[in-house]
């Protein structure tokens, strides 16, 4: 009988015996998405409210400012999935006379309020356990207390400071296209094209502004985070702050609504890191790092476009202006080819692209003077330019006129120390360019030329005549990779390395032009009795080259006669190379 006893005990408890859990949330009706609003007070501390309107946090008491919604919503979070461990049920409570007392419900830890669309509830979170890894929580109007992790504290703000924004100022989803700042006693203003989304200066002059510039202060603006939050005292004084008036003041606008007005003034003594700031409309003053600031102290001149120009879009035609013979055009065919004109020469594509490449990115060295009116100009040789730069695009029709297609007019003028003076036509400004900037620029239509000599392919290659101080040495092509000295002609020949030269031969292209006519190649030695190389074709047709004077140190550089016109060019130093060592007269042949 005993046994049997036992094993219906063992079992009844074990298998039969359901115990009284509790429920499986503290607030089972919580939806944190929902929640409307948050009333924490803690312990002998003021309540701390915080309201929800369109998504966003606000706090609403002690202090109106914006808060911290992810704090916010952690807390809310961690209410709506509250879980206790054990659930101490209201008959085990009846017969304890201290129950609030026991718990730390007679001083708690903090009590709160949460709303939301047809529902509210009320909580207090007392002492924690003996253990103190657990807390006891009481839902106002229920029975019963809760034991839940202590982890619910860390949750739960102690001071307004806690669940306060530490954005000094919060630009998402707007673009704000005004900009004010003041800086001691300069005050000026930008404003960004509704169109192209360029910012311009408009006070205290009409002018360009780095673009990129501004739009990477306002995303400093967004990454300041509030360090400290300066107590609310009454008699605090403003100018002892250094922010009546404040030193420095950027103001925010988008299209007729104001965004945000923010002043900065003086370090605390204890930090000189830091600023104090404040933003109009919210009553406080907080401290935050100066580092981000400092390019908003910056003169008005760093805020203007540091850039000459910038290229948008491709030109169809360049006109550059200069002395003598020095003025050509660089037009683009319909082919896309580009060409010289009026001589007619092709252009190089490279080299086009790279002068346009370098006006479109010519840094301004100096703004030298804002307003210049006609009188003004001989001063930096701005009335009769020493070169000009006219870049025009495709005309829509054949009735618009060329001046209705001009980009832009750059003007160049006299050069003083290491600048060159310079404006655009479209301006009343006078910059100044580094003179190594300038001289980047080319002089002459001559240098545009297209580079690539000829084209040619090995496979028409029927010898190779070269002569050098007097001597003759001939080599034959018989096939790929082939090659035989000519009767007469003495040494010993590499057939690869030939090959390899000659390939590179019948590919030429000059690294640079260096002058052109008679007078330029006797300048440069390119002369009878330097080394000559021609390349006879299968077809009869023949090419040649004649190399200049070979100084140390200096560049090699050769000539060729192109449509009668003798050219100098700087030859390439690789292939220089492989001419020297495969395709040169051996001494005393």
């Amino acid at each position: 009988m005993a046994l049997a006893l036992g094993g219906f005990i063992f079992i009844h408890h074990r298998y039969l015996l359901k115990p009284d859990r509790g429920p499986a949330r503290v607030l089972p009706q919580l939806k944190a998405a929902a929640v409307t609003s948050v009333q924490v007070r803690p312990a002998a501390r003021l309540e701390i409210c915080a309201d929800r309107t369109n998504g966003t946090w606000q706090l609403t008491r002690p202090v109106v400012y914006p808060a911290q919604g992810v704090s916010i919503e952690k807390l809310l979070a961690e209410l709506e999935q509250l879980t206790p461990a054990p659930y101490i049920t209201a008959r085990e409570l009846r017969g304890r006379s201290n129950t609030d007392e026991e718990y730390g419900f007679d001083a708690p830890q903090a009590s709160l309020i949460i709303e939301q669309p047809g529902y509210t509830s009320r909580l207090r979170v007392g002492a924690r356990t003996a253990p103190g890894d657990q807390v006891f929580v009481q839902v106002i109007g229920g029975e019963g207390v809760y034991v839940v992790a202590a982890g619910v504290l860390q949750a739960l703000p102690r001071t307004p400071d806690d669940w306060r924004s530490t954005a000094l100022v919060d630009l998402r989803g707007l673009t704000p296209d005004r900009l004010v700042v003041t800086n001691g006693a300069k005050v000026f203003e930008l404003r960004r094209d509704g169109t192209n989304k360029l910012w311009r200066m408009t006070y205290p002059l009409q002018a360009r502004a780095n673009t990129a510039k501004i739009e990477e202060l306002l995303q400093m603006l967004q990454n300041i985070r509030v360090s400290q939050f300066v107590p609310d005292d009454p008699k605090l004084d403003l100018e002892t702050l250094g922010l009546q008036p404040p030193e420095l003041e950027v103001a925010l606008s988008q299209g007729t609504n104001f965004v945000a007005r923010l002043q900065f003034g003086k370090s605390p003594t204890n930090d000189t890191k830091l600023v104090y700031s404040r933003r109009e409309g919210l009553n406080a003053i907080v401290a935050v790092p100066k580092d981000l600031l400092v390019p908003w102290y910056a003169p008005v001149n760093d805020f203007r476009d540091p850039l000459l120009f910038t290229l948008a879009g491709s030109p169809a035609a360049v006109d550059v202006r200069g002395p003598g013979r020095e003025s050509y055009t660089v037009q683009q065919q319909t082919n896309g080819a580009w060409r010289i004109l009026p001589q007619g020469w092709p252009a190089d594509a490279g080299l086009v692209k790279y002068v346009l490449t370098t006006l479109g990115s010519l840094p301004i060295a100096e703004f030298t003077k804002d307003v210049v009116i006609a009188p003004d100009l001989p001063a930096y040789g701005l009335a009769a330019p020493l070169r000009q730069f006219v870049l025009r695009s495709a005309p829509a029709n054949a009735a618009e006129v060329a001046s209705n297609s001009v980009i832009v007019e750059l003007d160049f003028g006299t050069n003083q120390a290491d600048k060159v003076y310079a404006r655009r036509a479209d301006e009343s400004f006078v910059y100044a360019v580094k003179l190594a900037d300038f001289q980047r620029l080319p002089v002459a239509g001559w240098q545009m030329r297209e580079r690539r000599i000829w084209d040619l392919s090995t496979n028409d290659v029927a010898r190779v005549v070269l002569q050098q101080q007097g001597k003759v040495r001939q080599i034959n092509r018989n096939g790929p990779y082939n090659w035989s000295l000519a009767p007469g002609s003495q040494g010993v020949i590499n057939d690869l390395a030939v090959e390899e030269t000659v390939s590179g031969l019948c590919q030429l292209t000059a690294v640079a032009w260096l002058g052109q006519g008679e007078a330029s190649g006797a300048r440069f030695g390119c002369t009878d009795g330097n080394r000559q190389i021609t390349l006879e074709l299968k077809n009869g047709e023949k090419v040649s080259l004649q190399f200049g004077n070979e100084a140390a140190g200096s560049l090699p550089c050769a000539a060729v006669t192109l449509n009668g016109e003798l050219w100098i060019f700087e030859f390439p130093a690789w292939l220089y190379d492989y001419v020297q060592r495969h395709l040169s007269v051996p001494a005393g042949s």
